[in-house]
């Protein structure tokens, strides 16, 4: 039998995040396995490009749209490319079409699928719901607390239910970690299967550090979005909860760009940003660090945590989200519960560098057991699985459709 095709339409491609580095990976799979794929996306410029198995279409997102987060865009009229993109679909032929999410690409694909009797598989890739709660909070400056709280909560319930919903259109869900996956499959009544992340364990290593592990220096580091729903100004509290306890020998380093990136500068003594980085740049600048502190509660993963692992670099995350499923507690950094202990871990590396070094070496052992090529081949199971009982069939309706 022929392998499958595949229309992908990922909610993010050039952008700069964990959903966009997954969807660079699920290509890499694809053209090493000669896989036929169409990826069909949105971002700032419009282009085609082919190589060999793999085809891809970016449309530009133009007025009027407007801005999630840095770089990220959501077109509100994406439907003028509406002839276009099904017209791509329909010469590609795909058995399967997958997008990630309800974006502005995403609401196509949906569509393009049910027209043309192709089966939708949908991957929960970001905690939108918490998202909106999160940018929510911060308008709600005159509420008090018990109110914020009520608020916060009804949206975020309320944001996650109507996801949901549009998750329910397709007929297989993937999801990054087994708590999304149990709520996933409650609320919609469709199977939903585990769609983890991978690492490049040759490009984040210990190898590309340039820091001497002697150096008295302890550099905390965070790699992300500089955004609210990253609870990056987490880091605020935590660098003046340090130097309280009397702890003054560190720096932290921020990697990345975002909207609380001017607020970041403006009240962190000791930090050091250095914008945006990629590549080996990226890679020296993880295996510098001595711990990865990660205060996201967001995170339906966690991409950096597993490259700050990779890197040989202990983890300090929270218990939410995703992250907390990356990091053994104990052994390769900790779980925290609480603002309080996040500190505490933080500054018992600090004091304890043997510990330290200990940590380094599980978190590269554990990193080493993510292959993003075990991640895909898992998701081509899946789609053959689940989706194969109908594959001929579907075939002929599609092609009669076509006609």
């Amino acid at each position: 039998m022929p392998p499958l095709r595949v229309a992908l339409f990922p909610c993010a491609y050039n952008e700069i995040d964990g959903v966009a580095n997954t969807m660079h990976e699920f290509e890499a799979f694809a053209r090493r396995q000669r896989l036929p794929l169409l990826n069909v996306h949105g971002g700032y410029e419009s282009y085609q490009r082919q190589d060999g198995c793999l085809e891809q279409w970016e449309f530009r997102r133009r007025w009027p749209k407007f801005r999630l987060d840095e770089r990220h865009d959501f077109d509100v009229n994406f439907w003028r490319y509406l002839p276009q993109i099904q017209n791509l679909v329909r010469n590609f032929r795909p058995d399967v079409l997958h997008i990630t999410g309800p974006s502005d690409i995403g609401q196509i694909g949906a569509l393009v699928a049910h027209r043309l009797r192709i089966p939708l598989v949908a991957s929960w890739q970001t905690n939108v719901h918490e998202y909106a709660q999160k940018r929510l909070l911060p308008l709600l400056g005159f509420c008090s607390s018990p109110v914020k709280k009520h608020l916060g909560d009804q949206v975020r319930n309320v944001t996650f239910r109507l996801t949901a919903r549009f998750y329910k259109i397709a007929r297989v869900l993937f999801a990054p970690n087994q708590e999304l996956i149990s709520e996933l499959e409650q609320l919609t009544g469709k199977p939903c299967y585990l769609m983890s992340r991978g690492v490049d364990a040759g490009t984040f290593s210990p190898t590309k550090r340039t820091r001497s592990y002697n150096d008295d220096q302890f550099v905390i580091g965070y790699v992300g979005r500089l955004s609210t729903e990253k609870n990056i100004r987490f880091l605020i509290d935590l660098e003046s909860a340090l130097l309280e306890r009397g702890s003054c020998n560190f720096r932290i380093v921020v990697v990345g760009q975002g909207a609380d990136a001017s607020y970041l500068k403006d009240h962190l003594r000791h930090g050091e940003f250095k914008g945006v980085l990629r590549g080996e740049q990226l890679a020296e600048a993880y295996a510098n660090f001595d711990v990865f502190a990660f205060p996201s509660r967001t995170d339906t993963f966690g991409n950096v945590v597993l490259e700050a692992l990779a890197s040989g670099v202990p983890a300090v995350v929270t218990d939410g989200g995703g992250p907390k499923f990356i990091v053994q507690d104990g052994v390769s950094g900790f779980v925290t519960r609480s603002d309080e202990e996040f500190v505490a871990q933080i500054e018992s590396l600090l004091a304890n560098r043997n510990l330290c070094r200990q940590m380094s070496q599980a978190a590269r052992r554990q990193a080493l057991r993510y292959s993003w090529d075990a991640v895909f081949q898992h998701v081509y199971e899946v789609y053959g699985a689940t989706l194969s009982p109908g594959r001929a069939i579907n075939k002929l309706v599609a092609n009669f459709a076509q006609a």
